[in-house]
């Protein structure tokens, strides 16, 4: 009986869902396949905020056409932000996590193991972030808002849209 409920246990963690993040967005609903395999300290910061209302009515400070989404900054200027520790945290690169691809949820930072509370999705492959930004998750659904907040006009300096993209909620399920 022992024997069976240790292989029930272990087939249920093996199979056990990644969290997914519901970004309610004021242009729609993007989904997103958090990944703690390959990034465990960084879902645990990200969760956390979400959970706890950080990242609602934030917005997205930054976009740029075929590079990415940027927020997370409770000043929306790209300076704010830190993480749940309260200060900055390290790193976290996998070999099995790449650039390869668009719809990349990886940590923005200001250099090597600066990751605080800012994120980005990417819109297309950006082979030249690997080993520099932290990957962890995957756009799973909703990459046509990802796209139609690429395409927002922006202005000045900082890549700034006009009008503001709002990340209304973030909820995990």
């Amino acid at each position: 009986m022992k024997k069976l409920l240790l292989i029930l246990s272990l087939t249920l963690t093996l199979f056990a869902a990644n969290p997914i993040a519901v970004l309610e967005t004021s242009q729609g609903v993007i989904e997103i396949e958090l990944r703690p395999d390959i990034a465990p300290k960084t879902v645990e910061n990200f969760i956390t905020h979400s959970k706890n209302g950080y990242y609602d009515g934030l917005i997205f400070h930054r976009v740029i056409e075929k590079f990415m989404l940027q927020g997370g900054d409770p000043m929306g200027t790209g300076r704010g932000g830190e993480s749940i520790w309260g200060g900055k945290f390290q790193d976290e690169f996998s070999p099995k996590a790449l650039f390869d691809k668009a719809g990349i949820l990886a940590m923005a930072n200001s250099g090597p193991n600066t990751n605080g509370s800012q994120f980005f999705i990417t819109t297309v492959p950006t082979y030249w972030l690997n080993g520099r930004h932290t990957i962890f998750g995957y756009v799973v659904k909703g990459m046509d808002i990802v796209k139609k907040i690429e395409l927002t006009p922006t202005s000045g300096r900082g890549n700034k849209p006009i009008n503001d993209q709002v990340i209304t909620k973030i909820t995990i399920k």
